[in-house]
């Protein structure tokens, strides 16, 4: 039973992964900004742990470009590996650490600090096969200043959102 459980909670995550980026997509600036995708695959890895998290961080990308062209190609390929990143990070992070609040927190910014880091070689490795430049400033920028409303908003709603399925008994 259990296991059904986690199934449908993380096939769940993946359908909010694909129709979350149309909430936000009208506006593309707004929509990049608070990366709706990161959300379900984050909360997948939460609630399902890390093997779930993996492979629903790996597909949603990759189904969403197949689906709706978005996000581009090879772009959907490195978020595959990154979102991969942030599911098995989380789940990895929150299973191995005390269930309290404060580690909630800390599972989040160590599975986002981990996503964006693979982004970043993901980045680096196709500016490497397109003989082009990806600078660390570039990192910096993409990975956490432009990026930041979508840390704010994920640290502002992820926890919440775990700690009340938590108290709920439902994970």
């Amino acid at each position: 039973m259990k296991y059904i459980k986690k199934l449908v909670y993380a096939a769940l995550c993946l359908a909010l992964a694909l129709y979350l980026p149309f909430l936000t997509g009208q506006i593309p600036e707004i929509g990049s900004a608070l990366s709706p995708m990161h959300i379900p695959i984050l909360l997948c890895g939460f609630i399902c742990g890390w093997q779930y998290g993996i492979i629903a961080g790996f597909i949603a990308p990759l189904l969403r470009h197949m689906l709706f062209s978005m996000p581009p190609m090879p772009m959907a390929l490195i978020f595959a590996f990154e979102f991969a990143a942030y599911g098995c990070a989380a789940g990895i992070l929150y299973g191995a650490l005390p269930k309290k609040i404060a580690y909630t927190y800390v599972s989040l910014v160590g599975a986002m600090l981990c996503g964006r880091v693979v982004w970043g070689i993901g980045r680096f490795v196709l500016a490497g096969i397109n003989q082009t430049e990806f600078p660390f400033s570039a990192f910096l920028a993409g990975a956490f200043i432009d990026a930041f409303p979508g840390i704010v908003l994920h640290i502002v709603l992820i926890p919440p959102i775990v700690i009340s399925l938590k108290k709920a008994k439902l994970i």
